[in-house]
């Protein structure tokens, strides 16, 4: 009897001490931003954590995540919102506005442009240039898109007409984001 009183004992501790260590994480993690948030752009980058323009960004997106509503994943997604997005994305794309584009599209992305694959920044999206992004194909595709009756999928919501070509989008951080691009 004594040594299975012992052998609770012990894993009771066990067990208090995990949830003692995973709350301090948790805190510890929380107290981490908290100080990151004050810091002004010069400190962080003279401290490697990150350039002007990347904390302009993740800011960017944050606000955009803030005024949104947050989802788990593209299944929760209503179908109100999705159609809202993908007009969004069809304007953009109408327009040949690449950096409309890129406001809306989560970062690293998809672009099946010959010898692109995988664009890491907007700085680098834009750079690919709008009379590339924007070929005839794709916004024929997109032109034509039926965003009525969107259904959700793993990989997100396609715009297209049933070609190859077409915007993919889906819940990327809690919004809707861009998120493939296929020729």
């Amino acid at each position: 009897m004594g040594k299975r009183m012992k052998n609770m004992a012990v894993m009771v501790l066990c067990i208090a001490l995990a949830g003692a260590v995973l709350t301090g994480c948790g805190e510890s993690r929380q107290s981490h931003q908290d100080t990151q948030q004050g810091i002004p752009a010069s400190i962080s980058e003279e401290t490697g954590q990150g350039s002007a323009a990347e904390k302009a960004e993740a800011e960017e997106t944050e606000k955009a995540a803030q005024t949104s509503e947050k989802y788990e994943d593209n299944f929760a997604v209503d179908s109100e919102a999705a159609k809202e997005f993908a007009e969004k994305v069809k304007d953009a794309t109408a327009r040949k506005d690449l950096e409309a584009l890129a406001d809306l599209t989560a970062f690293p992305v998809y672009v099946g442009l010959p010898d692109v694959d995988v664009v890491e920044t907007k700085e680098d999206f834009l750079k690919l240039g709008a009379e590339n992004v924007f070929t005839d194909e794709l916004m024929e595709s997109v032109k034509n898109a039926d965003i009525e009756n969107l259904q959700p999928s793993m990989a997100g919501f396609p715009i297209s007409d049933g070609r190859i070509a077409g915007v993919n989008f889906g819940v990327a951080d809690g919004a809707l984001a861009v998120n493939g691009i296929n020729y």
